[in-house]
């Protein structure tokens, strides 16, 4: 600003100076040449009241210094001139000066001479006699006066200069300190010249209006923060280049943003990674599904339009691992129940064919009749199994929950149990305390009856099972223990998955369906009982349900 000020003071103070230096010579050079004029005219008259009192003889007489003397007849011819002979000078009529003393009686003229940066004035006069008397003096022209004055004129022009250059420069600088000086924080308290006050109170309220929008800006991006920042979802934000300008807590540990990384892509070394960002930095939606080893992600990357222009996107990132959980073991549970349930009907069609056909007749008849029920008990048993377990799912629970005492249900357990323990040689002992829980008696009853089942099930010769019922300060624990022959560790967090079994070609003989431990987390789960598996393989099994307090007795909800 401060060269922008100086650069005009100093340009109009050359423009002034250039101007009134040429305005000034102007005004010299008309004076110098009005008063030649006058002078030439002068001496004309002169020249006409001696002509008209001597003669031609007082023309001959005349010798002036600079001043030529002609003296032209009406028909123009030269009858005398100072300068030259009359046979030189020629015909003068054609002379813009001699002819107008003809006409007017006066006449002046100014042309340029031969001689450099001079020009001659011309001033003719009619005489008495129809003559013209005529007078010419040569002086400066204005190029030659201004070549005299130049280099006067220069010194006095680079002074002026000079004293233009520093007068710019200390006035440049004075109307620039007070803003240079000025304190844009608080503009109000500085001290300046009254021009510059409106610009003070603009700022003013400027300085204030941006406050007020900054504490705005402030207050929405912490809330943004801390919104993105506590939501389980990744949030990124890129420009067009693809480098982040934004993420979230969530975005960092999912995609492994490191701190300081520039570009988006180099996140992940991944095409369909790459694919879907660059997509979405193309203007459409680009999204991809992400394995890492906190689970499976969906990755959506939607384009920022800025006009017709893709700005940059927005990448959101959800967490799937859970549908994709569900998914994998609808898959697995269709193909499991498919599978049970085709082995049953493959045997069950089989031998129904070879009854049909009269290839069996008599023993054999009933020996595949024989297969053909137990095949249909074993459909049964899993058909019952799957629906006991979709109930649970869908909560469709087939009876009322009331309080039941989970001692007698476990002793009812043990009874029906017993006969099938002495036929595989299984010690069937219990110990139980009354405990009172609150639930299904038909879901409880599937829960003990699965438990105490499979421990006889997958037990040795000679093997013990142990069910206890206690009772405690926070509800009942109930007990299942046998020494069977255990679960490996790797198999410890699959047990309770459907269908699953950890000696397939063992279950096969025994019958079991795969759903039984299953069947059992999910009734615990129902009446918000904690399942906990203890195993060693080899040595045996024990599996503790502590089931939270009764919440009312048929006496609580009457007084209710």
């Amino acid at each position: 600003m401060t060269s922008k000020i100086f650069k005009s003071v100093f340009l109009l103070a050359l423009v002034v100076l250039v101007a009134a230096s040429a305005i000034v010579f102007a005004f010299t050079y008309n004076s110098y040449h009005t008063l030649a004029l006058e002078d030439v005219e002068r001496e004309c008259e002169q020249l006409r009241i001696g002509y008209d009192e001597f003669g031609t003889e007082y023309l001959h007489s005349l010798d002036l210094d600079g001043v030529r003397i002609t003296h032209v007849s009406a028909d123009g011819t030269v009858l005398y001139d100072s300068s030259l002979s009359a046979s030189e000078a020629g015909n003068h009529l054609d002379r813009e000066e001699i002819a107008e003393a003809l006409l007017g009686g006066e006449g002046s003229a100014v042309r340029t001479s031969e001689t450099f940066g001079k020009e001659t004035l011309y001033y003719a006069m009619l005489l008495e006699d129809g003559t013209v008397v005529r007078v010419a003096r040569e002086h400066y022209s204005a190029f030659a006066m201004f070549m005299n004055v130049l280099q006067p004129a220069m010194f006095l022009l680079l002074a002026v200069l000079i004293f233009a250059f520093i007068t710019a420069a200390l006035l440049s600088r004075s109307i620039v300190k007070p803003i240079n000086e000025l304190d844009l924080a608080h503009p109000e308290e500085t001290e300046v010249y009254d021009e510059l006050k409106p610009i003070i109170d603009r700022l003013s309220k400027q300085n204030y209006k941006i406050s007020r929008q900054l504490r705005e800006l402030t207050a929405r991006r912490n809330e943004f923060n801390s919104i993105t920042s506590n939501m389980p979802e990744g949030l990124a934000i890129i420009n067009s280049n693809a480098s982040i300008l934004s993420y979230n807590k969530s975005a960092e540990e999912i995609l492994g943003i490191e701190a300081g990384q520039g570009s988006i892509l180099a996140v992940r070394n991944s095409d369909d990674f790459r694919g879907a960002i660059l997509t979405a930095l193309s203007g459409s939606n680009g999204s991809e599904m992400i394995r890492t080893e906190r689970g499976v992600f969906s990755l959506l990357a939607t384009p920022v339009m800025h006009g017709v222009k893709v700005g940059g996107a927005v990448i959101f990132i959800v967490d799937i691992t859970e549908k994709e959980e569900r998914d994998s073991l609808r898959r697995e549970f269709t193909a499991n129940v498919s599978h049970e349930l085709k082995t049953p009907l493959t045997s069950i069609s089989g031998f129904a064919e070879l009854i049909r056909s009269g290839l069996a007749e008599g023993e054999d008849a009933r020996h595949f009749a024989g297969n053909i029920h137990k095949e249909a008990g074993r459909l049964i048993s899993l058909v019952g199994d799957i629906i006991k377990l979709n109930q649970v799912d869908s909560g469709e629970i087939p009876f009322d929950e009331e309080p039941i005492c989970l001692s007698e249900l476990a002793e009812d357990t043990v009874e029906r149990l017993c006969p099938i323990a002495d036929s595989k040689s299984v010690s069937l002992t219990s110990s139980l305390e009354a405990a009172e829980v609150h639930g299904n008696r038909q879901m409880l009853e599937e829960l003990i009856y699965n438990l105490v089942d499979n421990a006889i099930k997958y037990n040795v010769a000679d093997g013990k099972v142990e069910i206890s019922v206690k009772k405690c300060d926070t509800g009942a624990v109930l007990r299942v223990c046998d020494t069977g022959i255990g679960i490996p560790k790797e198999a410890k967090d699959r047990v309770f998955e459907r269908f699953f079994r950890v000696d397939k070609s063992r279950s096969k003989e025994i019958g079991g369906t795969g759903l039984g431990l299953s069947i059992v987390k999910h009734v615990a789960a129902y009446h918000g009982a904690a399942v906990e598996l203890e195993s060693e393989q080899g040595v045996g099994t024990t599996v503790t349900v502590s089931f939270p307090s009764a919440q009312s007795s048929p006496t609580q909800t009457h007084d209710q």
